[in-house]
C-alpha cells in the first residue's frame, strides 16, 4: 500500500485492492479513468511518495491500478508537459528531479501574488472568511500538539487557498498550483526533513491577526517572511538529498 513517508521519501510500493477500489471510487465520480490516474500520480509525485529521479513505467502503473495502458500513457504526456515526469525514448520515464531554477521561479511568483492577497484581505475578508481562517488555525494547533504532519501539511495549504478563495481569486490560487510543483516539492521535502511546524503555526497565526486589525503593511512583510522560510534552507536539502535536485546552471 502507498503510505505517507514518516521520515525519507520512499518509493511508491504495491496498491491493495482495497486501496486500488477506494480511490477509484472517490476520483471516478470526478471525471475520467485518466483523470484519476493523473490526479493519483500528482499527488503521489507532489508528496515526494514517488521520489525524485525514480523510474516508472506504464506497465507498472497499469497493473497497479488496475486500468489499461492507454489512459496511463496520456497521463504520463500530461505530467510531462508539467515538468513532473520525464519521458526518454528507448529509455523510460522517470520522475523529474526538483529544479532550483523552477523552485525559485515558483517562490518569486507565488510571494509577488500573495503580497497582495493578504493586503486585499485585509480591506475586503468577511466575518465569515475569518471564521474559517480561525477555524483552520485551530485544527492546525490541535495537529501540531498531536504530530500529525500529514494533516497539517493539508491545512497548511488550506489556510493559503483560504485567503485567496475569501479575495474572490481561487482561479488565481489553482493556476499558482499548476505552476509551483516543483517549490511544493521542495517544500514538502524540507517539512519532512525538518518538522518545524511551531514556527510555521506561529506565523499563520500572526497573518491571521495582522488582517483581522486590517494592518496591511505589516501582513504583507509577515506573509513574505512566511513563504521565503520554505526557501531559506535549499543549501542543506541539497547536500542531504543531492539525488532529488537538479542544480541551477552557472
Amino acid at each position: 500500500m502507498i503510505t505517507m513517508p514518516v521520515g525519507l521519501p520512499c518509493e511508491m510500493e504495491t496498491l491493495d485492492g482495497d486501496s486500488v477500489a477506494k480511490l477509484q471510487k472517490e476520483n471516478l465520480k470526478k471525471g475520467s479513468t485518466r483523470e484519476f490516474i493523473y490526479q493519483t500520480l500528482r499527488d503521489k509525485i507532489l508528496r515526494l511518495e514517488l521520489k525524485p529521479g525514480i523510474k516508472i513505467s506504464e506497465a507498472e502503473i497499469s497493473e497497479q491500478l488496475k486500468v489499461s495502458r492507454t489512459p496511463v500513457r496520456e497521463s504520463f504526456l500530461k505530467l510531462s508537459q508539467e515538468d513532473l515526469l520525464e519521458i526518454y525514448p528507448q529509455k523510460g520515464t522517470f520522475v523529474s528531479l526538483i529544479d532550483l531554477d523552477l523552485v525559485e521561479e515558483g517562490r518569486f511568483v507565488r510571494e509577488n501574488i500573495e503580497r497582495a492577497i493578504v493586503r486585499v484581505a485585509c480591506d475586503s475578508f468577511s466575518d465569515e472568511h475569518l471564521f474559517q481562517l480561525e477555524t483552520n488555525l485551530k485544527m492546525q494547533e490541535i495537529c501540531n500538539e498531536k504530530q500529525d504532519y500529514t494533516r497539517l501539511y493539508r491545512l497548511d495549504d488550506e489556510f493559503h487557498k483560504l485567503l485567496f478563495f475569501g479575495c474572490g481569486k481561487i482561479r488565481t490560487w489553482n493556476m499558482l498550483q499548476q505552476m509551483n510543483t516543483h517549490f511544493n516539492r521542495m517544500r514538502h521535502l524540507r517539512l519532512l526533513s525538518s518538522l518545524e511546524w511551531d514556527v510555521i503555526v506561529a506565523q499563520h497565526q500572526e497573518i491571521f491577526r495582522l488582517i483581522n486589525d486590517k494592518r496591511k503593511d505589516q501582513a504583507e512583510e509577515a506573509m513574505i517572511k512566511h513563504l521565503r522560510l520554505a526557501v531559506m534552507e535549499i543549501d542543506l536539502l541539497t547536500a542531504q538529498y543531492p539525488e532529488y535536485f537538479r542544480f541551477r546552471e552557472k
